[in-house]
């Protein structure tokens, strides 16, 4: 378990040796620097701060952060969908029996899903959701927010004290998003994880936004995203790319299923840009989209390409085929668009 050569350390030999010694007991040779730094990251905020309240939150943070690895780890080759919605829809409102029906057909293909826990859709999420195949991660809140009694396996659901804990875990163990008509919560949700998308804070992924069939709600949004943020330039045209709007369940789940048709996964590497394919696209379209997306190109071109040696060294999806570019960091909308493509091939 080699050091690096330049060690994050408290400074104090003493301590450093026994942060040392108890890495040794409790590491692997892989994962040993990363212990290291936590446990004196933690040291030093003791040295460092007589806040209490300083030491609770990130207590909390890492306790949470644990538990919640725990549970979906054994789960992660399984592709989830997170279901946000109103906690006060009611059980004969539309919406309900949308979300409903929409987690029954997603885990009977396989899928798990993933809910806030509360009520009105989210309980509607857990209770369509077949045996087993659904996640709900509750919040505290001041009014007491209860799970809902239709998470059948209690080790899976997880208690938040925090929104953005409870947040990050949403994002980082799922792999498609949900939104029906709801309140400030399901727009914060909506907006939070098309910023992070389109900023490359996260991966590319489908989001799709349902409404029942009578509603405007998520048209009239639409319709704001495009007279108010469109039309002042606040954000791209392509940025229309990074969701799609049906009143259909099964359209909206053939969006999410036709998302990771041929596109598997990205991964950044030495600067580049590699895009993990379950197929290998045709010649054709590989000159498709290097004719079509030459403008999101920081230079050269779209190629095929072996698993890179990083890749390699972690064995990581190695069956897989791969293209691999300069991509500009930039214009994930168009980067979206341009999987649309590759998943027609």
């Amino acid at each position: 378990m080699a050091r690096m050569a330049k060690d994050y350390e408290i400074g104090d030999k003493a301590i450093d040796n026994l942060i040392d010694e108890l890495v040794k007991k409790i590491g692997s040779a892989e994962s040993g620097n990363l212990l290291r730094e936590i446990i004196t990251t933690a040291v030093k905020l003791g040295r460092e701060s007589d806040d209490k309240g300083d030491l609770k939150l990130v207590n909390n943070v890492l306790k949470e952060l644990r538990y919640s690895f725990r549970v979906f780890s054994p789960y992660r080759n399984i592709k989830k969908v997170i279901i946000f919605g109103s906690a006060r829809s009611q059980k004969a409102s539309a919406e309900y029996r949308m979300a409903e029906e929409f987690s029954r057909k997603l885990t009977e293909k396989g899928y798990m899903v993933v809910t806030g826990g509360g009520p009105g859709v989210m309980e509607a999420g857990n209770k369509g959701a077949l045996a087993g195949k659904d996640f709900a991660l509750n919040i505290r809140l001041p009014f007491e927010q209860k799970p809902n009694p239709y998470i059948d396996e209690k080790e899976k659901l997880i208690n938040f004290k925090y929104f953005f804990t409870r947040k990050l875990v949403f994002v980082k163990e799922t792999d498609a998003t949900a939104l029906f008509p709801g309140g400030f919560g399901t727009n914060d949700e909506g907006f939070e994880m098309l910023t992070l998308i389109q900023t490359g804070k996260s991966k590319p992924r489908p989001i799709v936004l349902i409404e029942p069939k009578g509603s405007t709600y998520w048209v009239d949004w639409k319709r704001f995203i495009n007279k108010q943020l469109f039309k002042n330039g606040f954000v791209k045209k392509e940025d229309f790319n990074l969701f799609y709007v049906t009143k259909s369940i099964d359209e909206a789940i053939g969006y999410i299923e036709d998302f990771y048709r041929i596109y598997h996964s990205i991964r950044y590497v030495s600067g580049l840009t590699v895009m993990r394919l379950n197929k290998k696209i045709s010649d054709k379209t590989l000159d498709l989209i290097n004719r079509e997306f030459k403008d999101i190109l920081a230079g050269g071109e779209i190629c095929f390409s072996p698993p890179t040696e990083e890749e390699i060294q972690k064995g990581e999806y190695l069956q897989l085929f791969r293209l691999i570019m300069n991509f500009n960091m930039r214009d994930y909308g168009r980067l979206c668009q341009m999987i649309g493509i590759i998943n027609r091939d």
